[in-house]
């Protein structure tokens, strides 16, 4: 392979999609994209406190996004830099850039710009570019996080209200998010707008906008670029350029346009300065931007500190019982589905197991959009025997992700019933915004300790007191170790443990056939195996062979007994199974 194995696999990837895209039908039809996007109720709520700002943009009074600035470092995303590189890495395909800010940036060479370095023809090798010591105009795309240091391309994008102005690129691109229609006439407007040695990128926000707003746009963008050229002839490097307005401005250029009912801001200083820019770029929407004149907090008012605390959390629960287990790793985000509480109301295990599916896709999505959560991210269903039901939960997610302006990617449910999806992440999560690691275990949730740690009972899951049990008409003595036993055998503590007996089989409730040497007792145990103590997501994907093979080994594990006990302890579980019956 000759040239950048990074742009390689980036074109191949292109390849791909473009590809699968044709083999595959359209998910939803466009009109039903838009049906989806436009259904709701949407607005975006500003608090300004001393030295902090919240936003939060709410749908059908739920929030679904949020942004704060202020009691944390400033994003960096969209500044404009003179760096200075420091050293480049052939191997790694990457530079290292000085840009100012303590710790170095990475370039990789994907992100170089080829053209305004002169090798549009020639092998795009980073070392033949870049040397140490040379300056270069960076563009930030993603903050540092963790031992991780910025992300920089050399293709600097500047964004507007209605386009983002890519000043050295000949390519014109349209959000997908727009009708084929308003696309097509997007396009004949700008090629009477655009320079010709330049390219811009339509947003959303452009729909319905005249060719004078498109102009106007473009020509401040153009006179926005080159003050930047200006500043890096003469500055020093490393020295930043350009840097992007506050949250508020920036966020309310992003969001704010006709899909948004209303703008409510409490501060008087920040509804001024949203309003004369709002009066400014958009005058067709400045009815929409009012001041919070409550007496109570605005945030308080519409349960917005509320919804961000349980979005704190690791389980999230579903209105109708079921719940969602997110958990973060170093490589991706895992989301697990249960029923929980969720048991439905007659019908079939499918019925039940699609609704709770379809229920989970939507706050699965709003989840996502909440936490800012990015990268791979791994959801595990529950498993769906027909292909059309699996089609219909993809269907809904594919529907819901279509309000989130962040890049996203869906894949096909896998034979294992697991849906393998990416989005984009440039900022701070949530979790990253409002906690702290611990000092302690350094975020891992355990403390390490050369010595063998001591197991601590969780108070639910100890045994309840046995009752005693009549012995030939005379009543046992539990203390005296006489419990009924039918085979005759004492049975100690260690035989009834918390694993051998804990509180649900006592109460009878949730004894299914596995408990009782694999037969059905009434048919009940489907209903059974969506207890939310238990995660049986895979049993719902087993046949009855399957099922009828693994009897003896499930027996086994649910009676608590390892290998050696059930080769000779027939007499003991007997009197277990015994028992449960009896009680």
């Amino acid at each position: 392979m000759r040239g950048s194995t990074r742009i390689e696999a980036k074109r191949q990837r292109r390849r791909e999609g473009r590809e699968a895209g044709r083999r595959r039908g359209p998910v939803l039809t466009e009109a039903e994209f838009l049906a989806r996007r436009e259904s709701v109720d949407r607005a975006m709520l500003v608090r300004s406190a001393p030295g902090r700002v919240q936003i939060a943009v709410m749908e059908d009074d739920v929030l679904v996004e949020h942004y704060v600035a202020g009691g944390q470092a400033p994003s960096l995303i969209g500044n404009v830099y003179l760096g200075r590189v420091q050293n480049v890495l052939p191997s790694m395909e990457a530079a290292f850039v000085d840009i100012g800010r303590g710790r170095n940036a990475v370039l990789y060479a994907g992100e170089v710009n080829w053209r305004a370095a002169g090798m549009a023809d020639q092998p795009k090798r980073i070392e033949l570019a870049l040397s140490p010591g040379d300056p270069v105009l960076v563009q930030v795309t993603k903050d540092p996080s963790g031992h991780k240091g910025a992300r920089l391309t050399s293709q600097v994008a500047l964004p507007g209200r209605y386009v983002v102005y890519v000043p050295q690129g000949a390519m014109t691109g349209i959000s997908r998010k727009l009708p084929e229609q308003e696309r097509t006439r997007l396009k004949r407007l700008l090629r009477e707008i655009l320079p010709e040695d330049a390219g811009v990128i339509v947003r959303t926000a452009a729909e319905g906008a005249t060719a004078e707003q498109l102009g106007r746009d473009v020509e401040r963008l153009c006179a926005q670029w080159e003050e930047i050229t200006r500043a890096a002839a003469i500055a020093n490097p490393p020295t930043v350029l350009y840097s992007e307005p506050d949250l508020a401005i920036k966020v309310v250029r992003d969001i704010f346009n006709e899909d948004v009912g209303r703008l409510v801001v409490a501060g008087a200083a920040t509804w001024q300065v949203i309003a004369d820019y709002v009066a400014a770029v958009a005058p067709d929407l400045a009815d929409r931007v009012t001041s919070w004149t409550g007496a109570r907090d605005i945030f308080a008012e519409h349960r917005v500190d509320e919804q961000i605390a349980k979005a704190l959390d690791r389980r999230v629960y579903l209105p109708s019982g079921g719940s969602l287990v997110i958990d973060r790793t170093e490589a991706m985000t895992v989301i697990d589905v249960n029923t929980g509480r969720f048991t439905g109301k007659g019908g079939t295990l499918e019925e039940t197991v699609t609704r709770n599916n379809l229920e989970a896709a939507e706050e699965i999505v709003r989840q996502l959009r909440l936490r800012d959560i990015g990268g791979i991210i791994v959801i595990d269903f529950i498993d769906m025997v027909l292909e059309s039901n699996r089609d219909l939960v993809l269907r809904r997610l594919v529907e819901c992700l279509g309000r989130d302006r962040t890049k996203h990617q869906v894949a096909e449910v896998t034979s294992l019933g697991l849906v393998q999806m990416t989005r984009k992440r440039i900022g701070q999560g949530l979790l990253e915004t409002f906690s702290e690691p611990c000092a302690t275990c350094s975020g891992r949730g355990v403390r390490i300790s050369l010595e063998p740690a001591t197991p601590v009972p969780n108070p639910a899951s100890l045994p309840r007191p046995l009752p005693a049990v009549t012995t030939n008409g005379q009543p046992g003595d539990p203390a005296a170790g006489d419990r009924g036993d039918s085979t005759g055998e004492d049975l100690d503590a260690e035989d009834l443990d918390a694993e051998d007996l804990d509180g649900e089989d006592l109460d009878g409730e949730d004894l299914d056939g596995e408990d009782l040497d694999g037969e059905d007792l009434d048919g009940e145990d489907e209903e059974d195996d969506l207890d939310e103590d238990e995660d049986e997501d895979d049993d719902a994907g087993l046949d009855e062979d399957e099922d009828d093979e693994d009897d003896d080994e499930d027996d086994d594990e649910d009676d608590g007994l390892d290998e050696d006990e059930a080769a000779g302890g027939e007499s003991r579980r007997g009197w277990l199974r015994v028992g449960r019956r009896t009680r």
